[in-house]
């Protein structure tokens, strides 16, 4: 990783971009990736430098080094930055910052898991379009265990993947899963073998990243718009989304490209 949106001696959420995807990584190593204030506030900052970049079409959350994604909050801070409702208001508002980002983000987003997923982690990997985790990975939300209160922004992520039952599950018990738990709940969406997941990361952010821009952006609007109680100006939205494909260089290139039997060559307009 070569550029920072937000750095400090021990802790931060650096950016970089590699063949048409843009990396955010978590990097708190002395804390298995814990996320503090400073970094959660700089995640959003870091999606939208990456968005605004014309080199990037997919977006990759990872966690620094080789062990773990994200291990959740820095609970070290609790005692001072979240330690009574009025400082829990600002501190989750940051939290919901960072997961609005994820989710509203113009180019698709996918997190790429390793070693420990846990509470925020657990939440930005929800937030993200798609989750691959290397095999031992493990997830949980240990909210009950800490006695932290999450508002529905924070959750809303996991109820829509988990389901209401599930969810219940996971943050009553505080328990953590495995991947093929994990997968069978309908969190994960590919499970790479171990030493693989990287390669496998790569692989499936470069297979995105080769689609054509503007579908990729109708397709995950509509997508989202079925599983959300959307107003009928945001529906329609999505289909103005939908209809602008249509109008686009990218579809004569795309159907030109299929005729010709060739990869096609898209630009996003």
């Amino acid at each position: 990783m070569t550029d920072s949106a937000a750095d400090t001696r021990t802790a931060r959420i650096a950016t970089a971009i590699e063949d048409r995807i843009g990396w955010i990584e978590v990097d708190n190593p002395a804390r298995k990736n814990a996320i503090t204030l400073d970094m959660w506030q700089a995640i959003p900052r870091a999606v939208d430098k990456l968005a605004a970049d014309p080199r990037v079409r997919v977006i990759v959350l990872r966690g620094a080094g080789e062990e773990t994604f994200i291990a959740g909050a820095d609970i070290s801070e609790f005692a001072t930055l979240r330690k009574d409702a009025a400082s829990a208001r600002a501190y989750e508002a940051s939290n919901a910052a960072a997961f609005d980002a994820l989710r509203n983000a113009p180019l698709p987003t996918l997190a790429m898991i390793r070693g420990f997923c846990l509470g925020g982690g657990f939440g930005l990997a929800a937030a993200c379009d798609l989750r691959i985790a290397e095999d031992g990975a493990s997830f949980g939300i240990p909210a009950a265990r800490l006695g932290v209160g999450y508002p529905p922004t924070a959750i809303a992520d996991v109820v829509r993947l988990l389901g209401p039952s599930r969810a219940k599950l996971l943050f009553f018990t505080a328990r953590r899963i495995g991947v093929q738990e994990a997968e069978r709940f309908g969190f994960l969406d590919v499970v790479a073998t171990p030493g693989t997941l990287e390669a496998e990361a790569r692989r499936l952010a470069g297979e995105i990243a080769s689609g054509a821009p503007l579908t990729l952006r109708a397709a995950r609007a509509g997508i989202d718009a079925l599983t959300a109680r959307l107003t009928g100006e945001e529906l329609a939205a999505c289909q103005a989304l939908a209809g602008a494909c249509f109008d686009s260089r990218d579809f004569v290139e795309g159907r030109t490209a299929f005729m010709e039997k060739r990869a096609p060559e898209f630009t996003g307009s």
